[in-house]
């Protein structure tokens, strides 16, 4: 039996190679058993041969996984053989830090993580205020992946600690925000509660002709109760009123972005992602939002591999009902299915009773804890929970 082990990260814990790499050594410690049988006849007549030994034995292909969060960039560079760029670009709070896109020679595409320059992990728990922080430096990195020449720049959104719309990265690449009176807006992005006009005459000109990808991880709306700031803000250090600010800001930044340029992106799907930079980046710069693990499987050739295997072995942290929104297993069993096969899902996480729609799509869905703990702990043993999970699953395979 051949698998494909296609996991995507373990949030806080595995990078998706880590995981695949995890499950594949669990799954090399189960033993080939040698079968032989024999088979007794009901007819007549001589007794029948026993069957010639067979040895059942595992081989596996890693192909570990994303869908637009935070650890995409840096699978995508490595599937498609670019290299990294080091840059410098401002972190959540304006301190420059260092930092790196990847850059595909053959295409002249920029492969950018956002989480690498806006991301939740650069901040200390006592840091994180979406009110105050920004996307400035994802907008540096896109200044820095046009230095480069890009002619594709593809943006991995997951893992932001930022709530601005995606006005943080537009203003370090030249556009500005002003009130009624003509004031300069430059506290963002609270600011844009007051947000009357944006001027786009100072937009980096090399943008012009350059295709931009955002790969989306959740199909969110901008605005309203499933929306960027009422759905994202708290895990992102929002309280209450933080929450409301921050919503306010963002239906008026959607209002101001379809008088200047026509484009609706309060309730639009996607638009949600990383606190709403995909509205932004839509609305100003014709950005393109797709599913980012539909993106990342068509663009990495996963279907050539799914012709290889006999099953496939999926996971991430948790597997719930919201895996089914646009989440990597779910695109991962999605493609596998449509081929007829088998899929496997291991998790930190599973639902208590079974939800027929995940069924659909995952033939075993095994939790990788053999005991309660709390969070941290989980965290620490997940390498040894998968091995040890993948390990038995692989005995029971070969048998």
């Amino acid at each position: 039996m051949h698998l494909l082990i296609a996991p995507n990260a373990f949030k806080n814990s595995l990078t998706a190679g880590e995981a695949a790499k995890a499950i594949s050594d669990g799954l090399m410690q189960s033993q080939p058993v040698t079968s032989h049988q024999s088979h007794t006849s009901r007819q007549p007549g001589p007794p029948a041969q026993p069957y010639a030994p067979v040895t059942r034995t595992l081989t596996t292909e890693c192909f570990p996984v994303g869908d637009g969060g935070d650890g995409t960039g840096d699978e995508l560079i490595a599937r498609l053989g670019g290299r990294k760029v080091a840059a410098i670009a401002r972190d959540p709070l304006g301190r420059p830090i260092p930092t790196y896109f990847g850059w595909i020679d053959d295409s002249a595409t920029a492969v950018i993580e956002m989480a690498n320059a806006s991301g939740l992990r650069l901040l200390d728990s006592t840091e994180l205020n979406p009110v105050r922080t920004t996307s400035h430096g994802t907008g540096d990195l896109i200044r820095a992946a046009l230095d480069q020449g890009a002619q594709h720049i593809i943006l991995g959104m997951g893992g932001s600690a930022t709530v601005d719309g995606g006005s943080g990265a537009l203003e370090a690449l030249g556009v500005r925000f002003y009130t009624g009176k003509g004031q300069r807006l430059t506290d963002l992005p609270s600011d844009l509660i007051g947000l009357a006009s944006i001027d786009r005459t100072g937009l980096d000109p090399r943008l012009t002709g350059v295709e931009l990808t955002v790969l989306c991880d959740v199909t969110n709306p901008l605005t309203g109760p499933q929306g960027a700031a009422i759905v994202f803000g708290p895990q992102k250090g929002a309280s209450s009123n933080h929450i409301h600010i921050l919503d306010t800001a963002l239906a008026r930044w959607a209002a101001v972005i379809e008088a200047t340029t026509g484009v609706a992106t309060a309730t639009l799907p996607r638009a949600g992602t990383a606190g709403g930079a995909a509205a932004g980046l839509h609305g100003l710069l014709q950005a393109r939002l797709v599913s980012g693990i539909d993106y990342f499987l068509e663009i990495t050739g996963f279907d050539q591999a799914l012709d290889r295997c006999d099953a496939v072995i999926t996971g991430e942290g948790s597997i719930d009902d919201q895996t089914l929104q646009g989440k990597a297993p779910h695109g991962v069993a999605s493609r596998a299915k449509k081929k007829g096969k088998p899929v496997m899902a291991l998790a930190g996480k599973v639902p208590l009773v079974e939800i027929p729609e995940l069924a659909a799509y995952f033939d075993v869905l095994l939790p990788i804890s053999h005991a309660p703990v709390d969070l941290p702990t989980a965290l620490r043993n997940t390498a040894s929970d998968l091995r040890r999970t993948a390990a038995q699953l692989g005995s029971l395979l070969v048998r």
